[in-house]
């Protein structure tokens, strides 16, 4: 069962920091959404009363990652928000790992809609923002309008692919046993962050962006909070649940890359078997995990698409 949400408001304010006025030359929101005993950052843009678009990032990013896809959506007349996540943001920020198991991350994200406002929303994710979404999907349709995953496949296609330590999706995944190892954030963290920056410039153009990440993940207790995901939500051979439970009924748009070093092929073409509704699966040529960053107005084609296929479902 997921947990319970409980509201206790949102704060609201029009501020455009330094870095998001030279990154996109377009005015965001900077608002606080209070889950519980939580509070959230988060990036946000678009009309109020406009159907609620959020967008989940992964690791090791930030809302800040979707700062070019907030204009873009909200320009639409949807209410787009692109918060900073369970142990990235914070004053949302449990000390022990078992606070980072699926089920809560799932919560908060039910938790964030309603503490918006909203009880049905269209979600899209990357990496492990894209794992959480698959998630919603299939366990409360009721709520999700539509999905869009990017890189990240459906959970129990990669389950089932982890499953055998030969095949080539455990293979691409090697680098998660270091993730989970206890201390992994000091490894990130030794040598002026040598390791933490060098995944960053990997999808950071400019120092503006490098700064806007490292003032989120640069001190021990955000990056341990974050390697917690891995440590605490990583699918392995037993936790698949049977795919008749975890098949997603509603629409669906699946964006994967084929530069992607993190998940593989025929992981990603076995998410079809785990989806009854409408489904689209998009393959970006020459691109690698960071799509948002390397196929920006690909992605913003398609996530245009379909949110405008799906809205008012």
């Amino acid at each position: 069962m997921l947990r319970s949400t409980l509201l206790l408001g949102i704060t609201l304010g029009w501020i455009t920091p330094p870095y998001l006025a030279q990154s996109t030359g377009d005015e965001l929101e900077q608002i606080e959404i209070s889950v519980e005993d939580f509070v959230f950052d988060a990036l946000a843009a678009g009309p109020q009363d406009g159907e609620l678009v959020l967008l989940l990032h992964g690791f090791p990013q930030a809302g800040y990652a979707w700062r070019n896809q907030l204009p873009v959506l909200a320009a639409l007349g949807f209410r787009v928000v692109a918060p900073d996540q369970r142990g990235y943001s914070v004053r949302a920020r449990p000390p022990e790992e078992s606070d980072y198991v699926m089920e809560e991350l799932v919560g908060d994200v039910l938790g964030i809609a309603t503490a918006l406002g909203y009880e049905r929303f269209h979600v899209v994710g990357h990496d492990w923002g894209a794992a959480v979404s698959w998630i919603l999907a299939s366990s409360v349709p009721e709520r999700v309008q539509s999905i869009t995953a990017l890189s990240t496949p459906h959970m129990t296609a990669f389950a089932r692919a982890l499953s055998d330590p030969n095949s080539a999706q455990s293979q691409a995944s090697g680098y998660m046993t270091m993730f989970r190892s206890a201390g992994s954030e000091q490894l990130f963290l030794a040598n002026e962050a040598q390791l933490l920056r060098s995944i960053l410039s990997q999808f950071s153009s400019s120092e503006t962006d490098l700064d806007a990440y490292l003032s989120v993940l640069g001190t021990p207790n955000a990056l341990r909070a974050a390697l917690n995901w891995y440590r605490s939500a990583i699918p392995s051979q037993g936790d698949a649940p049977p795919a008749s439970a975890a098949m997603v009924t509603i629409p669906t748009l699946y964006i994967w890359s084929t530069e992607d070093c993190c998940f593989v092929r025929g992981t990603a073409e076995a998410s079809k078997e785990f989806v009854t509704g409408p489904y689209q699966f998009e393959i970006i040529e020459g691109v690698s995990h960071w799509i948002a960053e390397e196929a920006t107005d690909k992605l913003n084609e398609l996530l245009i698409e379909h949110l405008e296929q799906w809205r008012g479902r």
